[in-house]
């Protein structure tokens, strides 16, 4: 079970030894300090909580430490309270599923938000007409169906993507690249788990 989290620097690109270009992540991964751990006598279940940024502001938990950032994984471990979690927990070639959330759009027509063609052709006597949704019900059964697709938010949404291989770890600046894109902006926050 591996675990960490994670800020977004923002994406570049790495060769091998073919020459080839690798798009890359770069993951300002850890160091995360374990807070607490969950046991099956105690709590009913088997976890981790690490907590990930020191928070100066707040005031001080209940491990001497106020974090930003705290998550809980499912699942036994060896680690400790007061155990640090850094780059070096991920090896080169190890497939991860990361976690984080999109990039908000703000709000957005049916077009570009579902790919609607528009409800109307751009013929004679069409006006104002051509990025509309169109017709969204009719005399039955008087309203609306849940989940209808219409404008309106567009991204911020919790979004994963799985299967995804890490590249290479810089230990020293507790740097994690991962192959590929992931979710959200530059800053974010993104939960790795092997």
């Amino acid at each position: 079970m591996k675990f960490i989290l994670g800020k977004k620097i923002g994406n570049s690109r790495v060769f091998n030894e073919k020459g080839e270009s690798i798009p890359v992540t770069l993951v300002e991964a850890g160091p995360c300090t374990v807070t607490q751990i969950k046991t099956k006598d105690n709590d009913g279940y088997e976890a981790v909580q690490i907590g990930f940024i020191v928070n100066k502001r707040a005031g001080k938990s209940q491990n001497g430490k106020a974090f930003r950032y705290v998550k809980e994984f499912k699942g036994s471990t060896e680690l400790k309270i007061g155990d640090e979690i850094k780059a070096d927990f991920f090896t080169k070639g190890d497939k991860v599923k990361v976690q984080g959330v999109s990039k908000g759009k703000g709000f957005a027509g049916v077009m570009k938000r579902w790919g609607f063609s528009g409800a109307a052709t751009s013929s004679h006597g069409t006006k104002h007409n051509n990025r509309k949704a169109g017709s969204i019900g009719s005399a039955f059964p008087q309203r609306v169906f849940k989940g209808k697709k219409m404008a309106g938010r567009m991204g911020s949404d919790k979004t994963t993507v799985k299967n995804i291989e890490i590249i290479d770890t810089d230990v020293e600046n507790n740097i994690i690249l991962i192959k590929g894109a992931t979710p959200g902006i530059k800053g974010g926050l993104l939960i790795i788990e092997g």
